[in-house]
């Protein structure tokens, strides 16, 4: 890590003195890293678990092999990590490195001295304001102790690997994997947030996105449209659309781009956002006296307001077993089976059947 020696940003932006990283953590990312930080001596097991997956080692091999930056190797986005760290009142700046890749990728590695890595691949791809948003991104991570979550990762993920053949031991390494798949997607949905708050450039945001979903040709794509496509996938389709959806997600560390774009532009519209704005903003000062109990709270808050809200018609499923709605039974048949449609002998959907 490099000593930071506050540079202010190449073009205003609002600085956040002492800002807690839980301004901008998402509910669920918060109540787990809140739960975490407070288990006393967790920190040095996860340390001597961390060694497991070579940490030290990795961080060698991008110190051979990448390009790390600074005043004389990509002097601009040496700058933009020293930004965010301004930005976000971070004392110590991240080691940023540019590793040759032509696939889009960024990542935070590290637990004690995290460091970014950034691949070729994504610099050619985003412009100064879009690359800013990205680093502010991963400085989030760094903020916030993402780390933990990929460790633990890598580290059930090889236990799984290791332990196959024992079902019901694979089966429940398996269940803490999907948990913190969970987590890890709610951590990404948290670091836009904090990409949002580096870079303060919501348009900016939301392209970086939108390029990740579509590549580099800008002048074919529009952010309002892709909006529009993200609302298009929230209510696609039927039931079996949900299932899909929820099959698909699963195995994903990140959640989808549209997801990403939909609930970035949505955080920044609310209320919540102009109050950091306004420097109404939780103080790292406040940070030990947080309750666990309160944050798990405005989790399940949370995950209950988002079924309620959403247009998918699983999570309408979900609502009507909430509500007990008789009908449940039927919705499933009808869903599966195609059964229960009326219309005109126009109507394709009536025709609609299933094999075997």
């Amino acid at each position: 890590m490099t000593d930071t020696t506050a540079k202010a940003p190449s073009r205003r932006r609002q600085r956040f003195p002492e800002i807690s990283t839980r301004a901008w953590e998402h509910p669920a990312d918060r109540s787990a890293l809140v739960a975490l930080r407070k288990l006393s001596g967790f920190d040095d097991i996860l340390k001597k678990l961390a060694g497991l997956v070579s940490e030290r080692s990795i961080r060698l091999m991008f110190l051979a092999t990448a390009v790390k930056t600074s005043e004389r190797q990509f002097p601009e986005l040496y700058d933009m990590v020293r930004d965010a760290a301004y930005v976000l009142d971070l004392d110590q700046v991240p080691d940023l490195y540019v590793t040759q890749d032509p696939a889009v990728n960024a990542f935070t590695i590290g637990i004690d001295t995290p460091i970014i890595v950034i691949t070729s691949g994504l610099v050619e791809l985003l412009d100064e304001e879009e690359l800013r948003s990205v680093i502010g991104h991963e400085v989030g991570h760094a903020m916030s102790g993402h780390a933990v979550y990929r460790t633990m990762l890598m580290i059930l993920t090889n236990i799984a690997t290791r332990i196959a053949w024992v079902p019901l031991g694979n089966l429940a390494i398996m269940a803490l994997v999907t948990a913190l798949k969970e987590w890890f997607r709610k951590a990404e949905l948290s670091s836009d947030r904090a990409g949002l708050l580096a870079g303060q450039d919501l348009q900016a945001s939301m392209r970086a996105l939108m390029k990740l979903a579509g590549g580099h040709n800008l002048a074919e794509m529009n952010v309002d449209a892709f909006l529009e496509q993200a609302e298009e996938y929230e209510k696609a389709g039927d039931l079996r659309d949900g299932v899909l959806k929820l099959l698909q997600l699963l195995p994903q560390t990140h959640p989808f781009a549209v997801v990403r774009v939909a609930q970035l532009k949505k955080w920044a519209e609310s209320d919540e956002y102009r109050s950091i704005t306004a420097g109404a903003y939780p103080r790292r000062s406040d940070d030990r006296d947080t309750s666990v109990g309160e944050q798990w709270k405005a989790a399940a808050e949370h995950y209950t307001t988002s079924v309620k809200e959403s247009k998918d018609p699983l999570m309408g499923l979900l609502r009507d077993v909430a509500g007990g709605a008789a009908t449940v039974g039927g919705k499933l048949r009808d869903t599966f089976t195609g059964g229960g449609r009326t219309g005109s002998p126009t109507d394709h959907g009536s025709a609609e059947r299933t094999d075997g």
